[in-house]
């Protein structure tokens, strides 16, 4: 035997064999076997030895083996004929053949029948090892090929999951049951053998009380039929959505992560809790034996029931939206760097889906908002002309009343006594006529002021800053016009009043159509105070305009008062009835800059 202790110290034979696995001896030879296997041990490798084909067999079943020495003449059988049945037994184990038969036909016809080399005897134990080496070397090469492999289908599936959601997300508005489809999908993924393969994973998210609530969960029950559909679909057109959509009600059966996930309830003020604090800080927490660089809660780890376990944040620009709690509670796999990466890769989508669903809800209740807002226009884009109409009117009537009542009264009364003085059957006649027509005008225009009188409210109780509000939205277009700005202070919670909407609104925006009237030739601010005092809501509109002399204020509201400063005069005089008649109170004054009116109205 050579000294070859050199050789062999050089070399380490640790990574060519899986732990467990040995090397067999197959030779009848004791004289070859026994040194050989003496050599080898030597070397370092684990060697165990049989003597023929049938207890190569019983090797096989009992051992982990790596590698068959195999000599082709056998006492019970041909060497070479076991090599198909052990390629097909025991794939991945290597075979090297001796012979004592330097014959090129046999070595030809053993390495195509799958073994990886042929040796003629007698050889040298040293080049016995080098070749060992050699064909271990080429098996772990093959090995490592097929996990590269598998490693790229597994990141390829990951990569293709997480474009398939990708599109998913941007392709469509997510409304809460899409939004939960996606959820969904992404905590198979996350479990699924063909994705992360973690064994369980749950959902935690903020609600609108701030408080860390458990939304959804995925357990073993689930990931087994999520991986048996994926199996049935391998080949076929669907994708992983339409596997998805396959599970008919798969969380509902898994009661253990449900009921574990709706006991998931933090509030956001306790930040020192680990999962409030992942999703504060955007920071990923891995929990190895119920610890990590914070403290985890005791009571976590019992509710989970496992001591392992990762907490990814989500997380938009804005705002912490949650967690991603995954663990592997039924392998015990341990979780690597690389699982936290990925999971993070998981995490971001769903972040994602959850910002998108918020942004779609937003912008549909920006749109119901402008719909509501375009319908109240609509409805009330009479209400402007109707105002104008009866500004007008009432001016009118109050000018008639003045200019034409005096005279036709005084007329109707020269009449009347005329008629008593004059006997005159003829004179008597004129003057009847005379005496009837002028009360007809007297009546006429006592129905042109009851025409343009308030009628009597139609009250319901809602809410008053909303009629404000869109009182205002009316004569925006004015205050543009008229380089008007608004500033509006509401405070407190609405108040309800029991009142007549169109008429508390046709009040509001004569008030404020005079304001805009003091301020339409150099602009200024009209100002809009709500405040609740005790049982009573009062609402002031200010102005910057010219003003009214303090000599005017008292005849303002007067019905038949009227000058350019400060309206027509009709219209405050409907808007203090319109007031009373809902048992509140309307009062004008002067600041520093303008006028304010001042409505007082009782709280339902």
């Amino acid at each position: 035997m050579q000294n070859t202790a050199g050789f062999r110290q050089a070399i380490s034979f640790d990574d060519l064999l899986k732990d467990n696995e040995h090397i067999v001896i197959v030779d009848d030879d004791n004289m070859i076997r026994e040194p050989l296997a003496e050599y080898l041990e030597e070397s370092g490798f684990p060697v165990l030895e049989a003597r023929n084909a049938h207890e190569l067999r019983q090797v096989m079943v009992r051992e982990s083996v790596g590698l068959i020495l195999l000599d082709i003449g056998l006492p019970d059988e041909d060497g070479a004929s076991l090599i198909p049945e052990l390629l097909v037994g025991h794939p991945g184990t290597a075979i090297i053949m001796l012979s004592g038969v330097a014959d090129l036909h046999v070595a030809i016809d053993c390495i195509r029948s799958g073994a990886d080399d042929y040796l003629a005897k007698p050889v040298k134990f040293n080049e016995i090892l080098i070749i060992v080496k050699k064909v271990l070397e080429k098996r772990r090469l093959v090995f490592d090929n097929q996990k590269y492999q598998a490693d790229l289908e597994q990141a390829n599936f990951r990569f293709e999951l997480l474009h398939q959601l990708s599109l998913k997300i941007n392709s469509v508005h997510l409304t809460t049951s899409e939004l939960d489809k996606v959820l969904y999908a992404i905590l198979v993924g996350i479990t699924a053998n063909e994705g992360l393969r973690f064994n369980r994973a749950f959902l935690a998210l903020f609600d609108g009380n701030n408080v860390l609530t458990g939304r959804l969960a995925i357990g073993p029950s689930c990931r087994e039929e999520a991986a048996d559909i994926w199996a049935e679909l391998q080949g076929t057109e669907l994708n992983f959505l339409d596997m998805v959509d396959s599970m008919h009600g798969c969380m509902d059966r898994d009661t253990t992560v449900r009921s574990i996930v709706e006991q998931l309830s933090i509030p956001a003020e306790d930040t020192g809790h680990v999962l409030v604090r992942s999703a504060l800080e955007h920071k990923s927490y891995l929990v190895q034996d119920g610890q990590c660089e914070v403290d985890v809660p005791p009571e976590l780890v019992t509710l989970l029931g496992e001591r392992d376990f990762v907490i990814v944040p989500l997380f938009s620009a804005k705002r912490p939206l949650g967690v991603i709690i995954a663990d592997n509670y039924v392998m015990h796999n341990p979780i690597s760097a690389a699982d936290v990466l990925m999971l993070e890769l998981f995490g971001s989508q769903v972040s994602l889906a959850l910002e998108h669903s918020q942004l779609h809800h937003d912008m549909q209740s920006k749109i119901s908002e402008l719909q509501e807002v375009t319908h109240e226009l609509e409805h009330n884009k009479d209400l402007l002309v109707e105002a104008e109409r009866y500004s007008a009117l009432g001016q009118m009537a109050a000018q008639m009343v003045h200019v034409l009542r005096n005279p036709i009264t005084s007329i109707g009364g020269v009449c009347r006594i005329l008629a008593k003085k004059i006997n005159g059957e003829n004179w008597g006649r004129y003057l009847d006529v005379m005496i009837k027509e002028t009360a007809r005008l007297e009546g006429t225009l006592s129905d042109l002021v009851d025409f343009v009188s308030q009628v009597e409210p139609e009250k319901t109780v809602a809410p008053l800053y909303p009629v404000l509000q869109k009182t205002l939205m009316l004569v925006q277009p004015t205050m543009l016009k008229q380089d008007v700005k608004w500033e509006i202070d509401l405070d407190g919670d609405d108040p309800e009043v029991d009142m007549d909407v169109r008429q508390v609104r046709q009040m509001f925006l004569h008030i404020v159509r005079n304001g805009l009237e003091a301020m339409e030739e150099h602009g200024g601010v009209l100002r809009v105070v709500g405040r609740v005092q005790g049982d009573k809501v009062v609402v002031a509109i200010k102005d910057t305009g010219i003003g009214m002399a303090e000599v005017n204020i008292a005849r303002a509201k007067d019905a038949f008062f009227t000058t350019k400063t400060y309206g027509s005069g009709m219209g405050l005089a409907m808007v203090e009835r319109i007031v009373e008649s809902h048992g509140g109170e309307f009062n004008l004054k002067r600041h520093d800059q303008g006028m304010e009116a001042v409505v007082t109205l009782p709280i339902a």
